[in-house]
């Protein structure tokens, strides 16, 4: 396969998985969701994959990031980039400055919501030359049909969909491989036991 998004070569932006923001989802089990999200940011830190946190106006409705996410990444969130407000986090020259700063040209995205808080991001980093996945199962919208039609836009524009489990078996390659041990661990840790 061509293109392979690699610890090496891509980003992880973890964008408002905020408390607030996530009692909002309808189109997906919060619970999964959650799930999802932290396998991402475990795996981005195990094969030491730059990741990113955001969240947008903290002080109000849409509050903190979800403790379990605090807790797995504790230095990224104290780093996270907290927006005043801008809807497209990539337009907000904090983070787009951090993003830059990782010299990577493939970025994986997730976040709350999907047809507010990533499709935005995900359309304007296509624009701007970056080579983009967007992990759906770590994603929400209030409804259904917001989900179904975020997607379709990002799918038009250019953005790869994919899976937690299909990004994980992306980012290994090889199961037996340093980062492909690490990456199986998680999955084994977070999900596989847990079924």
């Amino acid at each position: 396969m061509k293109n392979v998004f690699s610890g090496k070569n891509a980003a992880m932006l973890l964008i408002d998985h905020q408390v607030g923001t996530m009692g909002w989802v309808r189109s997906a089990e919060l619970s999964l969701i959650e799930v999802n999200t932290l396998v991402l940011a475990k795996a981005a830190k195990a094969i030491d994959m730059p990741l990113i946190l955001t969240s947008s106006q903290e002080d109000q409705a849409q509050g903190l990031l979800f403790d379990d996410l605090q807790k797995a990444v504790p230095e990224e969130y104290a780093n996270r980039i907290q927006r005043a407000g801008i809807v497209d986090c990539m337009m907000d020259d904090e983070f787009a400055t951090a993003v830059g700063s990782t010299g990577r040209k493939k970025l994986l995205m997730a976040g709350i919501t999907t047809d507010v808080c990533v499709v935005y991001p995900a359309l304007t980093a296509i624009e701007n030359g970056y080579d983009v996945q967007v992990i759906v199962d770590a994603c929400g919208s209030p409804s259904a049909i917001a989900d179904q039609i975020a997607l379709q836009r990002m799918a038009k524009a250019g953005v790869t969909l994919t899976t937690t489990n299909q990004l994980i078996a992306e980012l290994a390659q090889d199961w037996s491989s340093e980062d492909g041990e690490k990456l199986v661990g998680i999955l084994y840790q977070d999900i596989i036991s847990k079924m």
